[in-house]
């Protein structure tokens, strides 16, 4: 129910257009839309918000609408959709019941929302991942799509997840980035299942607990793991067992060259995200600290030795701003603070993989 207290009452509607976004569903598919951001209500501290989306374009069968907030509001209450903020980014997805809008069909939704200071409406919106234009645009007349970004061929990015179990036991982060990406465009692959996170999302992933990544690398596990995800995209935390197990950083550093060559192989075009991993702080490690600190320090040097215009290494600092004491459950793996924490990292280096 809406909130009614209004101690200041404020009409602001603004009329923003949206562009292209990648959704092709016919040999000549068009995309385009736009969006009506109203604030019908406005009490000192929350106001209430409607959002109109209108699709120009082709049928679409979902969406997810990404906007951020220009003074630190936040929403506190939504309907019609499911809402996930981080920081002032907010994502909207579809409802289960309006995630097909024909051309020109609309859908909406409402919120509830918090604010201090001032109350500005957002500047700009996204549709399934690309900046809104207010047009039209037309897909190649063959079909073909926009290119995905490794292989140059149609469909979504495919976006492999690879280390140990703070990325697949249960490895949550995944989840909460996925709920943050246009869904028509990234498609995560791996060999094993995604785990409970509290809602559906696209779960696959190469996160094995326990596992080294000098093992993997010396006992050739990857290329079949490849084979079968044939992933545009990597995205490599992996090495904290390693460290836990005192294995030098060189020599974690020469397993991560090993599997580049060999993600290269697969697919020469591979985008590959790398991350200084989060702290370790185990009760029974008191080194372990140290270790992660030295890999971490040697990554960006590495990485930029290996990168390639082709096949470019992007690192992403997991460490910093990461406390084991807030952010863990053990002093190793991530709980729900710490996947936020995760998530939020990854997000940029992915949204400009996916392009």
């Amino acid at each position: 129910m809406q909130r009614r207290k209004w101690t200041v009452l404020s009409l602001v509607t603004a009329l923003l257009t949206l562009g292209g976004f990648t959704v092709a569903t016919s040999a000549s598919a068009a995309a385009g839309c736009a969006v009506k951001y109203t604030v019908g209500s406005q009490w000192t501290g929350g106001f209430g918000a409607a959002v109109d989306i209108t699709n120009l374009g082709d049928p679409i069968t979902d969406w997810s609408l990404m906007f951020t907030f220009p003074a630190g509001q936040s929403i506190t209450q939504l309907w019609g959709g499911s809402v996930t903020q981080s920081g002032t980014t907010v994502t909207v997805r579809n409802a289960g019941w309006n995630g097909s809008v024909a051309t020109n069909g609309k859908v909406s939704f409402g919120f509830n929302g918090s604010w201090t200071g001032r109350n500005p409406v957002p500047a700009a919106f996204t549709l399934n991942g690309v900046t809104c234009t207010g047009g039209v645009v037309p897909q190649p007349s063959d079909g073909s799509g926009p290119p995905s970004p490794s292989t140059g061929t149609g469909g979504p990015a495919r976006i492999m997840a690879l280390g140990d179990s703070i990325t697949g036991s249960p490895g949550c982060w995944r989840a909460l980035l996925w709920q943050q990406l246009p869904a028509t465009r990234v498609d995560f692959v791996g060999t094993l299942p995604g785990d409970g996170c509290g809602f559906p999302y696209d779960g696959e992933h190469e996160g094995h607990g326990g596992f080294l990544v000098t093992n993997v690398a010396s006992q050739n596990q990857l290329p079949a793991w490849l084979a079968a995800a044939r992933p545009d995209v990597v995205l490599m935390h992996f090495g904290t067992n390693d460290a836990w197990s005192s294995i030098p950083a060189a020599t974690i550093l020469n397993a991560y060259t090993t599997l580049v060559g060999q993600m290269r192989a697969a697919n020469p075009r591979t985008k590959i995200i790398v991350a200084q991993i989060i702290p370790l702080n185990p009760p029974t490690c008191t080194d372990c600290g140290q270790r992660v600190v030295t890999l971490n320090a040697a990554i960006p040097a590495w990485a930029a030795s290996l990168s390639t215009a082709a096949s470019p290494i992007t690192v992403v600092d997991q460490w910093t701003g990461f406390n084991t004491g807030t952010d863990t459950y053990d002093g190793v793996h991530p709980n729900d603070a710490g996947n936020v924490k995760i998530a939020a990292r990854w997000l940029p280096a992915v949204r400009a993989a996916i392009g």
